[in-house]
């Protein structure tokens, strides 16, 4: 199992290409991405997050979000997410 990615504590559109990148260069099987530190999910990063999955799933490979804080986790269901949804990559 690899380590986690944390992601930066405000996704919002400056976090947008690093988070991108970051996903991107991630290959093991299982990316497992840990929200504990986040405090706010923009609309970009969200959007980041759901190609992830979708293009993990394409590969028969996972993503997982981990420790979403209840901060989150309403601003995600403001949009219509919740971190399974986005897991799953079929929005």
């Amino acid at each position: 199992m690899s380590e986690p990615l944390v992601p930066d504590t405000r996704l919002d559109l400056s976090a947008a290409a690093g988070l991108a990148t970051a996903l991107r260069d991630r290959t093991e099987p299982e990316v497992i991405v840990d929200l504990s530190e986040v405090r706010h999910m923009g609309a970009l990063c969200l959007q980041i997050l759901i190609a992830a999955a979708t293009s993990a799933q394409k590969d028969g490979r996972s993503l997982s979000l981990i420790n979403a804080s209840d901060r989150v986790i309403d601003q995600l269901r403001v949009m219509g997410m919740t971190p399974e949804t986005i897991a799953g990559g079929r929005i």
